[in-house]
């Protein structure tokens, strides 16, 4: 199988510095959204860190050739942890050198497909999403305070979306020595689509509205311009980062 993606970021309607980072490397087959946090500068810092690490650290380890399957398997998932434990201590490094980044930190998730395996990761509460079979899937649960809270059952979906405490996560890229990204092994069909996305376009944009675009056969380029559009004509709070990546047979 051979996959294929295009990315938009943009500040959003409300914001004028763009703290989100985002990495497409199709030879890799390496796919990422990074949502910095930590202020004006600093989440800048943080998100472009680690989506330059991550590249480099898939870069260097890659087999000599890589050709996404649709065989899932424990290699590509211990290649894109070990990714991001390793940008997770270039951040403590750098905070350690300036203390004016004391804070910074920055969600992250990632796809990566080689030869034998397909994994998925993420940290925090940016997402990624699965279209199949005119069927949208969530892939991947927030690490954020309000999703502990709905699977509780003390919030309903739809009050977390109104709750000034949606945005507080509970795991972040933050240099600190507890980083813990939840990788899972994924099953990719010729024919799917995977969107990868910062809050920014989750947060404001209902799971329908998200599906919509990825039902018509548009390139991913347009697709990921009408996704920042809906983000940004509903309110647009948010720096919004996508990524669609199409699966495609060989």
């Amino acid at each position: 199988m051979r996959l294929t993606g295009a990315a938009l970021t943009d500040p959003g309607r409300r914001r004028e510095n763009n703290e989100d980072s985002v990495c497409i490397r199709e030879d890799l087959g390496l796919f990422l959204v990074a949502d910095g946090m930590g202020g004006h500068v600093a989440g800048e810092i943080a998100s472009r860190l680690v989506a330059e690490e991550v590249e480099r650290f898939v870069a260097e380890t890659a087999p000599a050739h890589v050709r996404p399957s649709r065989t899932a398997g424990p290699g590509a998932g211990d290649r894109l942890n070990a990714a991001l434990i390793e940008a997770n201590r270039k951040l403590a490094g750098r905070i350690a050198g300036d203390a004016s980044l004391n804070g910074m930190a920055t969600t992250a998730v990632a796809l990566l497909a080689e030869e034998e395996a397909v994994a998925l990761a993420h940290v925090g509460d940016s997402r990624a999403y699965r279209y199949r079979s005119a069927h949208l899937e969530r892939l991947t649960r927030d690490h954020s305070w309000v999703e502990e809270q709905i699977r509780a059952g003390l919030l309903t979906p739809e009050a977390a979306l109104r709750h000034p405490w949606r945005h507080v996560v509970t795991r972040a890229l933050a240099g600190t020595t507890d980083v813990e990204a939840e990788v899972a092994e994924l099953s990719l069909d010729a024919g799917d689509r995977l969107l990868l996305c910062s809050d920014g376009l989750s947060s404001v944009v209902s799971h329908d509205e998200i599906a919509d675009p990825l039902r018509e056969d548009r390139p991913p380029a347009d697709v990921c311009r009408e996704l920042v559009r809906r983000a940004n004509a509903a309110g647009g709070p948010d720096n919004v980062t996508v990524v669609l990546v199409d699966v495609h047979a060989d």
